[in-house]
């Protein structure tokens, strides 16, 4: 089994870093930055992201497993003092030949300019913004006219993505074996003028959203963690990528649900007596 290690940067993530190598390379797990079958994020959900767009060209040979550094880490299973244990359980896969990964969908996201057709991936989120004035912007689902927004920006989530900004903007928690895209409004403007449906929208695969923002208008895109500014889109369509899916290896249980409470609520029983 090949693998590489993605890192924040700190002495934690480092120590822990040199700590994996030691302990897998005694199995003969080979270090393979080019070409792994998995890949280890050590920090953050940010190094997670930073780490699948490294190597979203090759989803299809590719797992992500991760440790979390911070305090809060929704895509790692694993706890940095659980080392040795990841290592071991590596080993044991490699020795097997029984690597066993979850898929989470993505979001393809089809950038239209002057220029031609950009197509990305977003494994959390896409934003765009209004960066001098408010965004404004006609929205259509399936070709057909939903609505003309004006508001801070639009946010599209995958499932995945479901439990970051979009949670913020009062979108839904959505399971990732669920093939969807979610829209959430971010501050929109309602009045006799401009009317939105101001409640988030699940997409499921097949199905796609375009975005027209106005002329020549200043907007700020955001792709996970990547930022720019452009003003020479014409067009946004944004949909479930079709036939490519984020792999993450799981070398023991840990439910999605299971995720969320840890992430968002904690776990304190009742200390009451039930009658």
């Amino acid at each position: 089994m090949k693998y590489n290690v993605v890192h924040r940067g700190d002495d934690l993530s480092i120590q822990l870093m040199q700590n994996f190598h030691r302990l897998v390379q005694q199995h003969g797990l080979i270090l393979e930055e080019q070409h792994p079958d998995i890949v280890l994020s050590i920090g953050g959900d940010g190094t997670l992201l930073h780490a699948f767009h490294q190597y979203k060209d090759q989803l299809e040979t590719i797992a992500f497993v991760g440790i979390h550094t911070g305090r809060l880490g929704f895509f790692a299973d694993w706890k940095p003092d659980e080392v040795e244990m990841l290592a071991q359980v590596m080993c044991e896969s490699a020795e097997l030949n029984d690597l066993r990964v979850v898929k989470y969908p993505l979001v393809e996201i089809q950038i239209t300019t002057p220029q031609g057709i950009e197509t990305q991936l977003a494994l959390n989120e896409f934003t765009l913004k209004g960066v001098d004035a408010t965004l404004m912007a006609q929205l259509h689902i399936n070709d057909e006219l939903l609505e003309t927004f004006r508001g801070d920006g639009i946010c599209i989530s995958t499932p995945a993505g479901s439990t970051a900004y979009n949670k913020s903007l009062g979108g839904a928690i959505v399971h990732p074996s669920l093939d969807a895209i979610q829209i959430a409004e971010i501050a929109s403007i309602n009045n006799r003028v401009f009317r939105t449906l101001g409640s988030p929208i699940i997409l499921p695969k097949h199905h796609h959203c375009d975005i027209y923002p106005r002329a020549n208008q200043n907007i700020l895109l955001s792709l996970d963690h990547v930022y720019v500014q452009r003003n020479d889109v014409l067009s946004i369509r944004s949909m479930v990528a079709a036939g490519k899916k984020v792999k993450f290896a799981r070398f023991r249980p840990f439910p999605f649900w299971s995720r969320v409470r840890e992430a968002f609520i904690g776990y304190e029983p009742l200390n009451e007596n039930r009658h």
